[in-house]
């Protein structure tokens, strides 16, 4: 009758939790492999490359050998194999795994027993029933009549007579070789595959008295690929190639200041690689952290920090943001290039316990970076910006008239236009607060001065503390605010139109 398999018959759902125990005795042992000496080099952008040596015993002529345990998600177009005298003719790569929805699927049409259990006397009954559809539920026939199974908590369970051909334990790679010569030898697969990628996760706990943070950097890393790999020499790669999946997305948030110096870690080409100490198992479905990265004493300090649109009137007071501002650079104690990911703040509150503070991303990172992460609004500090005056003002005879030429048939003339000018004065009023029981500094800049060819030459004239001009576009102004005390600070601009 060939391999018979069990699995429970109440819907697909029940079915499933029933048949993974039933199917187990026809399944190898989980912790069992076929993979040889495997080497993973894993992305930051949901790719990985696997590259796997096995000793295989190939005849001589053509010969099907089949490969199980690679990667579910594997790129089969970018596989690479080579193996002494031997060439490839054919490749196919069989990813229908073996599951209770599938055992159902690829029964349709055929003959399969039920075994029903009375929950009140234990008694047993067998049925044979041939299955319909399997499309929203199991649809059955048993002789005359068709029944639908149903989750309904009673115990059945449906029992095949063998697995269907095509279904696999495991995904499985199979290869038709030519080969000229017989015998045992090393059989190196290389390939790419999706499902495997890894980033960064830190942990700081900011010292607000000291001025420093502690940080600890953390490599998660996840297996979606429907297969384990088993102890791997694993490296991760810092870095977005191209054909990647396009990077983690982060873009280099929270930088102020691009580093210039060379971190002490193995490159390549242009990435970074952080390898893993010592060979790992990497289940699928697992998440694994491996710490690279532990300083402690790093100077930090905190910013607060509100930026204001061009014209921008608010209603009512905003909350400015709290942010920490610390560097990367080896002069500062961390001294090492960051990839992308999360950075996750913590504070000691009055009994000594860490609490969460806020978090940031940031995108890969050269290491002396100056970086400033908003980890949220400040509850007792607000700001509020107002238009406090807007008049227009003369401007004597500037470039009162444009001149341009046309052609006209076949004559050129010259002609004269008047193109009025509007200029304006704005007076801003900023008002900050502080209901701290210490006084602080606010970052205040005020966005939107390179406003475009119709509005260009925009002159601060008037300002009641001194700013700094970050480009053309941005103007930052450091505001003292006393404690329990607010301050109100006047910029007055003209501009022309």
């Amino acid at each position: 009758m060939g391999l018979r398999t069990i699995a429970a018959g109440c819907g697909i759902s029940a079915a499933a939790l029933l048949a993974a125990g039933a199917l187990a005795q026809g399944v190898p042992d989980p912790d069992a492999t076929a993979q040889g000496d495997l080497s993973l080099t894993i992305y930051n952008s949901d790719l990985a490359l696997v590259q796997d040596v096995r000793q295989l015993a190939i005849a001589q002529g053509r010969s099907r050998v089949e490969f199980p345990d690679v990667s579910a998600r594997i790129q089969p177009e970018t596989l690479s194999f080579a193996a002494a005298g031997t060439t490839i003719i054919e490749q196919n790569f069989d990813y229908d795994l073996l599951t209770p929805g599938k055992l159902m699927e690829k029964a349709i049409g055929q003959t399969v027993t039920l075994l029903r259990t009375n929950p009140a006397t234990g008694a047993e009954t067998r049925d044979r029933a041939k299955v319909l559809s399997t499309a929203g539920g199991v649809v059955i026939q048993i002789g005359e009549r068709i029944e639908v199974l149903r989750d309904d908590g009673l115990p059945v369970r449906v029992i095949f007579d063998r697995v269907p051909p095509g279904l696999r334990a495991r995904p499985t790679l199979s290869v038709n070789l030519d080969s000229a010569r017989g015998g045992t030898r090393p059989v190196a697969l290389r390939y790419l595959t999706n499902g495997l990628g890894w980033n960064a996760d830190y942990v700081a706990l900011y010292n607000e008295a000291a001025g420093t943070i502690d940080m600890q950097g953390w490599v998660t890393l996840t297996n979606g690929t429907g297969t384990t790999f088993h102890n791997a020499d694993t490296v991760l790669v810092a870095g977005n190639p191209n054909g990647g999946g396009g990077g983690y997305g982060y873009n280099q948030r929270g930088m102020t200041r691009a580093g210039t110096q060379a971190a002490e870690r193995e490159r390549l080409g242009d990435f970074y690689l952080y390898p893993i100490k010592g060979r790992t198992t990497i289940a699928n479905a697992q998440t694994k952290q491996v710490s690279f990265l532990d300083v402690q004493a790093v100077p930090a300090r905190k910013i607060y920090a509100a930026g204001v649109d061009w014209q921008q009137n608010d209603e009512q007071p905003r909350n400015v943001q709290s942010r920490i501002a610390f560097s990367s650079s080896r002069e500062q104690g961390l001294g090492d290039a960051l990839p992308a990911g999360t950075v996750r703040f913590y504070q000691r509150d009055r009994e000594g316990t860490p609490q969460f503070i806020g978090e940031n991303a940031i995108g890969h990172t050269p290491m002396g970076s100056e970086l400033s992460l908003v980890t949220g609004d400040a509850f007792d500090i607000t700001v509020r910006a107002e238009i406090e005056k807007r008049e227009t003002i003369t401007g004597a005879e500037w470039e009162k008239s444009a001149r341009y030429r046309i052609f006209e048939g076949g004559q050129t003339r010259e002609v004269t236009i008047e193109r009025p000018k509007t200029f304006y004065r704005t007076t801003m009023r900023y008002t900050l607060t502080n209901a701290k029981a210490a006084p602080v500094e606010v970052e205040l800049t005020q966005t939107g001065l390179a406003r475009g060819w119709w509005g260009d030459d925009t002159r601060v004239t008037l300002e009641d503390i001194k700013g700094e001009q970050l480009n053309a576009d941005r103007r930052k102004y450091v505001v003292p605010v006393p404690a329990e005390g607010e301050r109100v600070i006047r910029v007055t601009y003209e501009t022309r139109y």
